[in-house]
């Protein structure tokens, strides 16, 4: 039997947990990291959960069953990373789960739009020794850590007294 991976696919917009019901009922193995975010609207603020990475949604399964899963509605592509099917590395899901579990407000970006910064660890709190880069923007400064397989980043704000340059 050929060897099960996470794989990466992409949905049509807004239709990550349609997409994730329809495909655990057909027997699949899914992960859809979601978060919690505040929503302000006119009247009221609430929390709503939202996907961590828009349209991406991730399957555990062989690549001979990609056409089966490109087959379920809402789902547009596989996303490729060297002309091969993307696979979320096993480290890059305990990140994304640590980082989730950490109840810090997290922002995805795709890697590109990333600027280089310097290599920094988290040495203290529920991101302690996760290690990644430092990224200075106009809200201040931010941690990020790549998960190149699949061309995604996570973006968290700390105080730099958490961090440390790493050498």
């Amino acid at each position: 039997m050929a060897s099960k991976n996470w794989l990466v696919f992409y949905t049509k917009s807004r239709q990550e947990k349609k997409v994730n019901d329809l495909l655990a009922r057909r027997g699949f193995e899914v992960f859809l990291p979601i978060q919690k975010v505040m929503r302000q609207w006119s009247d009221r603020k609430k929390k709503v959960e939202v996907p961590l990475f828009n349209s991406y949604i991730f399957v555990l399964e062989s690549e001979d069953k990609i056409p089966l899963i490109l087959q379920t509605p809402g789902v547009a592509w596989n996303i490729r990373h060297n002309n091969k099917p993307a696979i979320l590395q096993a480290r890059e899901l305990e990140t994304i789960k640590r980082f989730l579990a950490s109840g810090l407000l997290l922002e995805s970006y795709q890697l590109e739009n990333l600027q280089a910064g310097d290599p920094v660890e988290v040495i203290d709190g529920p991101l302690k020794g996760m290690v990644g880069n430092l990224i200075k923007t106009l809200e201040g400064d931010k941690f990020t850590v790549a998960l190149e397989s699949i061309g995604q980043s996570l973006l968290v704000r700390l105080t730099p007294e958490l961090l440390r340059k790493k050498h």
